[in-house]
């Protein structure tokens, strides 16, 4: 799509705002107690991450928040779609040969010990479809030594295009869910909707003015989330958000495209 350049970048005050309502719901018992670097570099986790451009958006703060959390990170998602869903389709099996070719590479280059997969709002297909992939997914990874994390997309403005598939797109996460709950720990489900709840016009949502995906204070409001959800599974502590969220991140193009500013 085409977006009129403009920048934003998050002040101290916008960060700390945006994000002390994020973490706010993610407070335990263990708040504020940081590992060293050297502990957390011996958890030696690394996560690709991979979806289509919604994860595209949040890739730039989540990057940022987990390598400032000495966690290594690789970005695998997919402006032009990255399902790993071959539905009925045809566009599907297009797209989803190609992120599998992909992703198979980022494995064996990468080596993560974690694959997170954000549903992409290009999961259409049958139910059984849905879970062949994502107990692909699942597969894939474990043989790789990687572990899977699961999570949903946010909730997105349904236009003429994305309407006719709402029902596949509204299965796609319950599947997601029963794979991982059966699939003996080696993956899980991490439900986002508890950060962007599940009406897109919401100011919870935190949608960019194209309703689907988000600017900056989104992103950082999703990587600071993450990171701590990660971080209690992974056994790592999330680096203080003003230790990355006003970095450099915040000028990617993506942003631009998307008109956020401010």
């Amino acid at each position: 799509m085409s977006r009129r350049p403009s920048r934003h970048v998050l002040t101290t005050v916008a960060a700390a705002a945006v994000l002390g309502v994020a973490l706010a719901g993610c407070a335990g018992p263990d708040r504020g107690k940081n590992k060293t670097a050297n502990e957390v570099n011996r958890t030696g986790t690394k996560v690709l991450w991979a979806g289509d451009s919604i994860a595209g958006a949040e890739g730039p703060a989540l990057g940022a928040a987990l390598k400032a959390s000495s966690v290594e990170f690789k970005d695998a998602s997919s402006d032009g779609g990255g399902t790993v869903v071959a539905g009925s389709e045809e566009i599907t099996k297009t797209i989803a040969a190609d992120t599998w070719k992909q992703l198979s590479k980022s494995v064996q280059s990468f080596q993560p010990t974690v694959v997170a997969y954000q549903i992409t709002t290009y999961d259409w297909g049958t139910q059984d479809q849905q879970r062949a992939a994502y107990e692909k997914l699942v597969t894939t990874a474990k043989a790789a030594g990687a572990k899977t994390v699961f999570i949903p997309a946010p909730p997105i403005k349904m236009d003429d295009f994305y309407t006719r598939y709402a029902s596949q797109m509204r299965t796609a996460p319950q599947v997601a869910m029963e794979v991982a709950k059966n699939s003996g720990g080696a993956a899980v489900f991490l439900d986002a909707s508890q950060l962007w709840g599940i009406d897109a016009s919401a100011k919870k949502a935190q949608r960019a003015s194209d309703g689907i995906h988000n600017c900056q204070q989104g992103a950082a409001a999703f990587a600071a989330w993450f990171a701590t959800e990660l971080g209690k599974r992974e056994g790592f502590a999330p680096a203080a958000v003003d230790t990355w969220a006003k970095g450099s991140w915040t000028s990617d193009d993506r942003y631009a495209t998307l008109k956020c500013d401010g």
